[in-house]
Parts: structure tokens; C-alpha cells; sequence
């Protein structure tokens, strides 16, 4: 029997706070057919109300320490102030978004990462399950999710959880329900040969191709944990991975990701 086709949209900070940016990608995100759920970021908005409220933000290789005042913060941002902002957008566009964090009908439960070269990240959540009937019930519910990057661990502790991560996952447990495409909206046309120009756009990596990129120090930085987070996608059953810019979320430009 042929599976219902899904299409999920994880969109990055940079363009969540940014207002026309976010505009452009909600319309287009509205006209996408058929089912679809949007994952989003939020770290600079985090970074900015934690500073309003004299928090110290650390960070360690680009990755935020997440101790009880920042999991404060990341919590209302992320599942309050984006989130409601997205959905409102959405609603107001005639898309029935419902705004969720993995704690809501415990969609996404994690476990609290170990330390990790003697570093401790806090309340950072690395994903165990997610449960793909209860946010299929909201899909079939003619609902679109809108999940902010959070968990929790199922003994009362919210996790922060990177984006790329929840979309990922979540599309992989998509997989075994429907034909899933995944596509990572940020600020370029895709994954570059070279990060100055934006003409050159990487058409396909698959993992061998990522192997030499990552040893030519052309895929770096926060770009590495991205594909990583693709290739365990596809690898998974999730039919299609595309990196591309937020303007073109309609799956026909960027860089596909496959095996």
C-alpha cells in the first residue's frame, strides 16, 4: 500500500527572528500540498532574552551549556515566544498549526547527554523516541505540528534538544508511517564548495562524498552535525533530504542528501 506523503521543514534561527525573512517562509510553507510539520530553532532569540535577564549564555564549540537558568530561558523562547509566534503566523495564513515541545503527548523523550570530554552541557537532551502515532494523530487530525527544540526525559525535566536533531528524528519515526521528505531551510542555497559564493551549490553528497568534503575541510563547523543529521535520515527510510535556502523550501533547489 502506498504511504501518504510527508513533508517536514526545519528552519533555523537566523531566519525564525528574522521578521520578513519568517514571512516569506510561512507563505511558501503554507502552500506546500499535502501533510507537512515544521521543526524550528531559536538560539539567537535565546541569546538575546538571556542577556535582558542577566543570564550568562555559554558556549562550548558552538553548542550552548544549558544549566537551570538557561533551561528556564530556552524554555520560554523556544516553546513559548517562537513557538506561538510561528503558529499564530501560520493560523493566520489558514494553516491549523498546533504548537508542541517533545513534552506534549511525550512526542519526543530523551536522555540527559553524559559528559563528553569532561564537559558537562546541563540540561542538553539526546534523543531516545519519538512517538510517531501520537503526532501522526495531529496530522490526520488535519492539523500541522510546529515543534520548538525541546524534550524532556520523563522524570519532570525539560532537555534542550538541537533543532537539526528533533527534525531529524522525528522524520526518521515518520518514515515508518509515511513517505517522508525532509528539508533543512537556513540562510544559503544549499551546502557550498566554497562558503563565499553562493553559486556554488554541492547538487548531491551522499556518505562517501561526505567523508572527502569533511577531510578537504570544505563541510565544517556547523555544517558537519547538519549532514550527519541527513545521512542518518535517509539511511533511516526517509525518502528525500534536501539543505536549501529558506526561500525555496519547495524541495527543487539546494543540495539532496542521499545514500
Amino acid at each position: 500500500m502506498k504511504k501518504e506523503t510527508l513533508t517536514i521543514v526545519k528552519v533555523g534561527g537566523a531566519v525564525v527572528e528574522d521578521e520578513a525573512q519568517l514571512a516569506r517562509l510561512l507563505n511558501d510553507f503554507t502552500v506546500i500540498r499535502g501533510r507537512k510539520l515544521l521543526v524550528h530553532g531559536g538560539g539567537r532569540r535565546a541569546t538575546q532574552v538571556a542577556t535582558q535577564l542577566g543570564v550568562e549564555t555559554k558556549m562550548v564549540d558552538g553548542r550552548r551549556i544549558t544549566d537551570e537558568q538557561m533551561l528556564q530561558v530556552v524554555t520560554m523562547v523556544y516553546g513559548g515566544l517562537v513557538n506561538k509566534h510561528i503558529v499564530a503566523g501560520l493560523q493566520a495564513l489558514g494553516t491549523d498549526a498546533v504548537g508542541l515541545t517533545g513534552t506534549d503527548g511525550d512526542i519526543i523523550r530523551s536522555h540527559r547527554r553524559p559528559l563528553k570530554n569532561g564537559i558537562d552541557y546541563g540540561f542538553v537532551g539526546d534523543v531516545d523516541v519519538v512517538n510517531s502515532e501520537k503526532i501522526a494523530h495531529f496530522i490526520e487530525g488535519k492539523m500541522t505540528p510546529v515543534i520548538a527544540p525541546l524534550s524532556h526525559d520523563g522524570q519532570g525535566s525539560m532537555l534542550n534538544t538541537n533543532a537539526d536533531t528533533i527534525a531529524s528524528e522525528v522524520a526518521k519515526a515518520m518514515a515508518a508511517v509515511y513517505d517522508v521528505t525532509l528539508i533543512f531551510a537556513f540562510e544559503k542555497p544549499g551546502v557550498l564548495q566554497n562558503p563565499d559564493d553562493d553559486t556554488s551549490v554541492i547538487p548531491v553528497i551522499t556518505p562517501a562524498d561526505f567523508l572527502r568534503l569533511k577531510a578537504d575541510g570544505i563541510i565544517s563547523g556547523g555544517m558537519l552535525p547538519k549532514i550527519e543529521n541527513a545521512l542518518a535520515a535517509v539511511n533511516a527510510g526517509v525518502a528525500r533530504v534536501v539543505i536549501t535556502q529558506a526561500t525555496a523550501i519547495d524541495g527543487l533547489h539546494g543540495t539532496v542528501v542521499r545514500l
